[in-house]
């Protein structure tokens, strides 16, 4: 019975066939996008923007309903937060502890964000996979003119004949 060997470029970059092989995929660096370049249903965004205002839409207590969480109380806050860059701006939903971020003049990155339909319209956001860090101030000058968010899509069925 013959047996096959895997290429040894497949074992150094960590995708061989198992066999006891301790490699590590190699990391992908991350591509980051402008704002003018988000499309409705899309996810994986990275981006650098700056928070040009926050208003909170959502600050409660509601009670949770899984006994395991402690005291069964949870504090929901929302925000939503006009962000930007030097190609367009969005509106960023910000979520628990990340409403505390999201102050007006703050220079952020945001990675692995999607963009979630409400009403029509594009709003970004990031859910547990993603991440939000504030970072050094940035150079650009963010244009205000062009607001995704602003523009309303209709969802249409297409029917294949």
């Amino acid at each position: 019975m013959a047996t096959t060997k895997a290429p040894s470029h497949q074992k150094e970059e960590g995708i061989g066939g198992g066999g006891g092989s301790n490699l590590k995929p190699k990391l992908r660096k991350p591509v980051f996008v402008k704002v003018n370049q988000l499309k409705p249903g899309t996810s994986g965004h990275n981006l650098t923007v700056k928070v040009l205002s926050s208003t909170t839409v959502q600050d409660k207590r509601s009670r949770k309903t899984m006994s395991s969480y402690g005291d069964g109380i949870a504090n929901t806050r929302i925000a939503e937060c006009l962000i930007g860059d030097d190609t367009g701006t969005i509106l960023f939903t910000a979520r628990n502890d990340q409403v505390d971020l999201m102050k007006p003049g703050t220079t952020i990155i945001i990675r692995n964000s999607k963009i979630d339909m409400f009403k029509g319209s594009m709003r970004l956001s990031v859910d547990r996979w993603g991440r939000i860090e504030v970072t050094e101030p940035a150079e650009f000058v963010v244009k205000e003119d062009n607001n995704l968010s602003l523009v309303e899509y209709e969802l249409v069925n297409v029917v294949e004949e």
